[in-house]
């Protein structure tokens, strides 16, 4: 969902105009923790289920993954969107820590899935994710948000993970239409257009 979020935020920047200036000059605290989680967060997801040690320490590497990723929205609060981000991961990271480190899914949301997935899930090969039952701790805050046609891929999402996706939009629309390099850009191009001005 997150890369969803990230390519309709830079789609509508575009269609607004917008442009990509203004992330030449992107300089945010603890920068290079965002790729390193998300590859590590990659690799754990690839190959969970082929090895049982890697399968058994999922649920705590991906706690420990989403207490740094907080750390680094926090120590960047200030930029535009981080705020909700932060909230978002957060609810997303509580769910997972009062159960077990995984995030619970809903079967029947699960129901737009293919069915295979459904039975990966009750078998626990999916070891980011568990089944939500009546002694899951705030279900509500799980995967229980189906997505389906016509919306082009096929998901389901938390709460944390709809809030997340707000603040990634409001960054990105920040930095390609309303950062100062942004307006600079366009003013140029404009001016320029108009054969008045160099």
């Amino acid at each position: 969902m997150v890369f969803d979020g990230i390519l309709i935020s830079f789609i509508v920047g575009l269609l607004r105009k917008g442009n990509l200036r203004a992330f030449s000059q992107l300089n945010l605290k603890w920068g290079w923790v965002f790729p390193l989680l998300l590859v590590v967060q990659l690799a754990v997801f690839t190959f969970q289920n082929d090895s049982e040690f890697l399968g058994q320490l999922s649920g705590s590497i991906y706690i420990v993954i989403y207490i740094i990723g907080l750390i680094f929205l926090f120590l960047n609060r200030r930029n535009a969107g981080f705020i909700l981000i932060f909230i978002g991961v957060f609810l997303n990271f509580i769910v997972m820590v009062l159960n077990g480190g995984r995030m619970p899914v809903s079967v029947e949301a699960a129901a737009v899935l293919d069915p295979g997935y459904i039975q990966a899930l009750k078998e626990s090969l999916y070891a980011k994710h568990t089944m939500l039952t009546s002694t899951t701790q705030l279900g509500f805050l799980g995967d229980v948000i189906p997505i389906s046609a016509p919306y082009p891929r096929t998901q389901i999402i938390s709460i944390g993970d709809i809030i997340m996706n707000i603040g990634i939009f409001v960054f990105i629309q920040y930095l390609m239409v309303k950062h100062p390099l942004a307006k600079k850009g366009n003013a140029t191009l404009l001016s320029l257009k108009g054969g008045e001005e160099r």
